[in-house]
């Protein structure tokens, strides 16, 4: 199913035990497959009924699917992105290889944790550009509703396929040779603020969109991320502006004054990895309990 809100439709999710929205939609639509059970039988749907849950709220914050694709870095200050908005010195966002992960400019309806292998540095950044290599490989949806390269595996790039096992002859969907494996790009800040990268690397990416609970938006950053409930703890990488975060819980730990409160509330990410509820614009999706 996917749903119809004010940005255009979500991404299709499967609806096994009822599909969840993180936020309230207006329409919906939904799509069948049929699978015969034997060569020569017919399939066939009589009747498909729909009911909706007005209100009902996901507690549980996850971060959806998560892959290991290799990144590299954008640049292009002064250009344009997929979405409109013009890249800056030290940007922080990251484009995917399809505009069905892309966020409209200035929002965080599309976006990813993307961090070290090692897990020492993360980012929450929005999804504003599209590439590399293609524009139409969402690798990271089932073959069912991935546009193009079904038969690859879920999570597996088409770029990645083409570079390691000559997929397609080696060339991407315009019928360039690939020359690196690369599934994600990141904008300059994320490299090298967020994630401290000196060359292209191998991260491990969560496509935050696919999971379900609450979410904050932050409203200004980039914003520390740390490793406890104060700003004595370590930075543990950063939170972009307009990304929208997944909230496990909340701790009380050193008040701070921000743009939107002065509270010492902190909202838990994930393990190990806290920020300033101070910075926070708007929670949706749920309640956020206590840890």
């Amino acid at each position: 199913m996917r749903g119809w809100r004010a940005a255009g439709w979500t991404e299709w999710r499967e609806a096994t035990g009822g599909a969840v929205f993180d936020r309230p939609v207006t329409r919906v639509q939904t799509r069948v497959v049929l699978t015969a059970s034997r060569s020569g039988a017919t399939a066939e749907v009589r009747a498909v009924r729909l009911t909706a849950d007005a209100g009902a709220a996901v507690s549980a914050a996850t971060p959806g699917l998560t892959y290991r694709v290799y990144a590299t870095r954008i640049g292009l200050v002064g250009e344009v992105t997929a979405n409109g908005h013009t890249i800056v010195a030290r940007d922080h966002f990251v484009a995917l290889p399809s505009r069905r992960g892309l966020a409209p400019a200035n929002t965080g309806d599309y976006t990813v944790r993307v961090c070290t292998t090692t897990g020492s540095r993360c980012e929450y950044a929005p999804v504003w550009d599209v590439g590399p290599w293609n524009t139409r490989d969402d690798y990271w949806n089932l073959s069912a509703v991935r546009e193009n390269w079904k038969d690859l595996p879920q999570g597996r790039p088409q770029a990645q396929a083409a570079y390691q096992s000559g997929y397609n002859g080696g060339r991407d969907q315009f019928g360039r040779v690939v020359l690196n494996p690369a599934g994600v790009d990141l904008a300059d800040g994320t490299f090298s603020d967020g994630l401290q990268l000196t060359t292209n690397a191998w991260v491990d990416v969560a496509y935050l969109w696919t999971g379900s609970g609450t979410r904050g938006v932050v409203g200004d950053g980039p914003l520390n991320v740390r490793a406890g409930a104060g700003t004595g703890y370590a930075v543990r990488g950063l939170a972009a502006r307009y990304a929208n975060v997944p909230i496990q819980c909340y701790v009380t730990g050193q008040t701070v004054a921000g743009p939107y409160r002065t509270t010492n509330r902190w909202n838990r990410l994930a393990s190990g990895q806290y920020v300033s509820h101070a910075y926070v614009s708007a929670v949706y999706g749920g309640t956020v309990p206590l840890c």
